[in-house]
This record gives structure tokens, sequence and C-alpha cells, in this order.
């Protein structure tokens, strides 16, 4: 076939129409146009903030769009949850420019989902070959040190992988569906004391304050501007600077709300915390949380038990709650993998980086099934 491949400059060059044609079969709200507009257009993910969108399109002989692959040349490794500063400080000892480098990835968003988007018409291993080929071809035309695909889906993966990417794995904690109808359900099966001591953080957590889930026409704006506040407390304390505008979050509010599962604590009707989710076709997905109140396993109720809540009445398979935190067991979330592909242009990096990877990946595997042994909250079969 005789493929042509363009990069846009944001996706609104590729249009919300076009665009969504193919993001929306996926399920996933974060390859949506409407996500990543709002990252690009509140000022969150933008050249200035060393996230510069290159995305590419894929189109067939007749011009039509079969493929898409969310793309930035980004001049910095923030925001990514995927930690390759080990090799840019590597390379850059060695007189190397590691940095600008192309990241296929959702700003500030470590979850799973697809990197490669393929029109259902379409045949998907041509698309996807194409895809990550333009990729490659674009790094070496602006002279770049490297590719990089943070949480595609496994499937993806794997083709990456066969195609000449270096396969990456690591860990995240996500809770999953066995069956389960309810929360009490779901405490049947942990262990006895695992049970006594959730039940007891939610006593505890939920003890003066009226906890709401807010989505679509119940969200409004004074309800993001107390989300801000916290977002902004505990970004601060964290990362040293939050990375979202305000502006992105009216965006979401006016884009997709019914995308959104804002779960807010209030005193009386004074909002002192909250918890973002964002919804998929198939699951629950955690991302940021704040509080003006200091209040034992709140948190854990407003993020993890909350979130389990909402997905068991909703029909949800699963909660991916985000990067990080081994606390996530005990409370029901199971070490699961998580991947990222990686192409490098110099040898002389890529390949101590590929070995490296090689050690590295049965390494983690078992890590995880160490912790799955070794922590996991439920019953003995």
């Amino acid at each position: 076939m005789n493929l042509k491949l363009q990069v846009h400059n944001g996706v609104a060059a590729v249009g919300r129409e076009a665009w969504n044609a193919l993001a929306l079969p996926t399920g996933d709200p974060f390859v949506s146009y409407d996500f990543l507009d709002a990252c690009e257009a509140s000022g969150s993910a933008t050249p200035e903030q060393g996230w510069a969108a290159r995305h590419l399109t894929l189109h067939s002989e007749d011009g039509a769009l079969i493929g898409a692959m969310p793309l930035y040349l980004k001049g910095h490794s923030q925001g990514e949850y995927v930690f390759d500063h080990a090799w840019a400080d590597a390379y850059q000892r060695a007189g190397g420019r590691y940095y600008p480098k192309l990241l296929s990835a959702i700003p500030f968003t470590p979850a799973t989902g697809p990197r490669l988007l393929v029109a259902t018409d379409a045949d998907t291993d041509s698309v996807r070959q194409g895809l990550v080929q333009g990729a490659v071809m674009l790094c070496e035309q602006m002279g770049l040190s490297s590719v990089h695909v943070n949480f595609p889906h496994e499937d993806e993966w794997q083709f990456m992988a066969d195609h000449g990417l270096m396969p990456r794995q690591d860990i995240q904690y996500i809770w999953r569906n066995q069956g389960w109808t309810s929360f009490d359900d779901f405490l049947d099966a942990l262990s006895a004391s695992r049970r006594k001591s959730i039940r007891r953080e939610r006593r505890e957590a939920q003890d003066g304050l009226d906890i709401r889930t807010l989505s679509g026409d119940a969200l409004t704006e004074a309800h993001w501007d107390a989300f801000y506040a916290f977002y902004m407390d505990t970004g601060s304390r964290k990362w040293g600077r939050p990375y979202l505008t305000r502006d992105f979050f009216s965006r979401i509010h006016a884009a997709m709300a019914d995308k959104v599962a804002l779960v807010m604590a209030f005193e009386g009707n004074t909002p002192v915390a909250a918890a973002l989710n964002f919804i998929g076709r198939d699951a629950l997905y955690g991302r940021q949380w704040g509080t003006c109140i200091d209040k034992p396993f709140l948190h854990f109720e407003l993020c993890y038990y909350q979130a389990i809540d909402f997905a068991l009445k909703h029909g949800l398979s699963r909660v991916e709650a985000g990067a990080q935190g081994e606390h996530k067991i005990a409370r029901g979330y199971l070490p699961s993998p998580v991947y990222s592909a990686h192409y490098i242009a110099d040898p002389a990096l890529a390949e101590p980086v590929a070995r490296y990877l090689d050690q590295e990946r049965p390494a983690i595997e078992a890590e995880r099934l160490s912790m799955l042994a070794e922590l996991s909250p439920f019953k003995v079969r």
C-alpha cells in the first residue's frame, strides 16, 4: 500500500471528528480528542512546558485517515512516570544530547491505553507498522536521540518489540473485579484481618463527612475551584510544580463531564477533600487527589474504596489507581504488569540499554510474583 504520514503540531490540527473516529471506538477517555485538546489548549502540555505536539496520522492512498499516534517532542522527562533519567544522564555525560526526544504517551497520565490508533476497517498490522516506522523516521530526520512509547496495551507492546523497539516492563497496582457485585462481596474474599482493617479505615474516614460522587450535570465550576485548590496544595508539596492549569479542568468540565467521577468529601456544605477519576468503557482511572484537612484514612477512602464502590455499581471490571504505592496491595489492588517500548538511535547508548532491559524485565516480573505471594490480602484458596 502507498500510505502517507503527516505530522501535526496539535490535536486541533487533526480535528475533533477525524481524531475521534479512531479514538472513541477504543473506549479510552485519555486518547479522546477532548482530553488531549484540554491538555494542549489549556497550556498544560505545550512547547513552553516541554510538551510540543508532533502527532502522527497515517492516510491511505485515497486520503482516508486510517491511523494515528499521540506523539510529543519532549524537552525533559517530567510528567511521564516511566523513568529514563539514568539513560539521559549517562548519554549526556558521554557527550550525547538526549533531549529533545519523542514520546508517545498521554500527558501526565500513567494509565495503560492504546497508543497506535487504527481505523476499524483498516489492516491493524499494516497501520501499526506504518506508525512505528513513521515515529522512528521522524526521530532520525530531526536528529533526535530516541522514541519512547509509554503505557501501551500489551499487544501493541509485543508488536513494537517484534518491530525493533526495546521492550520494558514495570508494575502498577490494579483492582480487578473477580465476580463481585457489592463491596461486601469483595470484603468477603479478603482475609479476616484485612476485612476488619478496611472496615475500620472506612468508618474513621467517613466519620463526620458527607461523601458524594459527582459526574455530568452534577458537577459545577465551584466544585472544580475547590478541587483545584486541593490539587495545587498536594502537587506543590509532592512535586514542587503541579502540571495542570485551572483551565484544563474547565475544559474537561465542558467537553467530557460525563466521563468524570469526582469523589468529594464535605463538612456541611464545604468541600474538604476530593479524588478525580475518569470513566472508561470497562475501567475507572484514578488520577489526582487533595485535601485541606488531616484525617486518618481519608486518602484510602476517597481514592481506593470509593473507586471500588463506583466500579462495582457501574459494572466496570477494574480500577487503575495510578503509579506507585505498594500500600495499595493491602486494599485489594494487586501488582500488575505495565509496559513501555523504546527506540534509541545511537548504538553506543542503545546496546547497554538493551542489555539492562534484558536483565530488568525478569527481575521486575519476579518482584511482582513475590509481592503477590507475600502481600496479597485475599484468602488463601
